[in-house]
């Protein structure tokens, strides 16, 4: 039996806008690479897809790019999702 986390993923800018929330709490495996757990929240919001290239996560307020990376999650975790902010 898999033991999963319970975190807050919390959704700015965009990616609120194509989430339609602004927050809500995801059951995901302790360890997980940023890769997986951005894989994780597309297949509950699909139209986040198209921002993937741009997209950079904050776990416990700490940026973390989607790749390889590790990462050990505690429940009640908070996940950032940060689109690309244009500037002007």
């Amino acid at each position: 039996m898999v033991v999963m986390c319970q975190v807050s993923v919390l959704y700015f800018a965009r990616s609120a806008e194509l989430a339609g929330l602004r927050c809500e709490t995801l059951s995901v495996p302790p360890q997980i690479t940023s890769l997986h757990l951005w894989e994780e929240i597309v297949k509950v919001h699909p139209r986040l897809a198209v921002i993937q290239d741009q997209v950079v996560f904050a776990v416990r307020q700490e940026y973390v790019l989607l790749g390889d990376h590790l990462l050990v999650l505690q429940p009640g975790d908070e996940v950032a999702i940060i689109p690309p902010i244009s500037g002007g």
